[in-house]
């Protein structure tokens, strides 16, 4: 089986681009489940369910998330009533939603997904490795295919991921610094990994945001409103080819797209 990964989705222009592409992509890659990173679909930063809502109708199987799934209030409901919504799953007991699910592809295939979010230069959540740990062994008894979002600032703690549940899972791939990395393999025991699928959001700007806000934050250490960029668009991940009897990656390439007109 064929599973297509698409980073970070960055507002509007993100949105529309992978409306325009998606059925186009997941021919091309006879793509049989689609994930993607939806922690910045509204505005930028966020979640709103109408948007959650745009990208399932538009054929997206499961939607991750990370550190800004909480920056829309209205998100927290939705959290408990979509479970193909993920927010990562090491944040504390009580917060709202889910970290992992086992889905289904349209052929009938179990899937398991898990969302876990990185601590190097980032807020302090639980352990990530303890609930890899965890979800990871659940989702075994039902399902060899199993594909982790690892959301984190560190390549270092992304790579550490990889390796930690090298053999176990699918695939491990990292979202969150909206730059596509180069570095997708295999590793030793068959789990295929890549460092960061990048982002799906404006080529013209500074990882998504206009760039004379961002530099004007760099410039003078000021509060500064963010506001997605517009114009030509990226739409970046990765895909990885699947063992649908052993759960073992076979191949992993890199995605990238440029729609011009989102």
């Amino acid at each position: 089986m064929k599973l297509l990964f698409l980073g970070d989705i960055v507002g509007k222009p993100g949105r529309l681009a992978v409306r325009q592409l998606l059925s186009k992509l997941i021919h091309r890659e006879q793509a049989d489940f689609v994930v993607a990173n939806c922690e910045n679909i509204s505005g930028g930063a966020g979640v709103e369910p109408d948007n959650c809502r745009e990208l399932l109708d538009a054929g997206i199987d499961v939607l991750t998330s990370g550190n800004h799934i909480w920056r829309k209030k209205e998100i927290n409901d939705y959290l408990e009533r979509e479970p193909r919504l993920l927010r990562p799953a090491n944040f504390p007991a009580g917060a709202p939603g889910r970290g992992a699910g086992l889905f289904t592809t349209t052929g009938g295939r179990p899937v398991g997904v898990v969302n876990l979010i990185g601590r190097v230069f980032m807020d302090a959540v639980d352990c990530p490795f303890q609930a890899a740990d965890r979800l990871v062994g659940g989702l075994r008894e039902q399902t060899p295919t199993i594909f982790v979002d690892m959301h984190c600032e560190a390549t270092s703690e992304k790579g550490a991921m990889g390796h930690h549940l090298d053999g176990r899972v699918s695939g491990v791939v990292g979202s969150h610094t909206h730059v596509q990395t180069a570095d997708q393999r295999l590793l030793g025991a068959g789990t295929a990994f890549m460092t960061d699928a990048g982002m799906c959001g404006p080529i013209d700007s500074i990882i998504g945001v206009k760039s004379e806000l961002a530099l004007r934050r760099f410039l003078t250490h000021l509060p500064v409103r963010f506001e997605t960029a517009s114009g030509r668009t990226l739409v970046q991940g990765a895909a990885i080819t699947i063992d649908g009897v052993t759960g073992r990656a076979t191949a992993i390439e890199r995605v990238q797209e440029i729609v011009e007109r989102p």
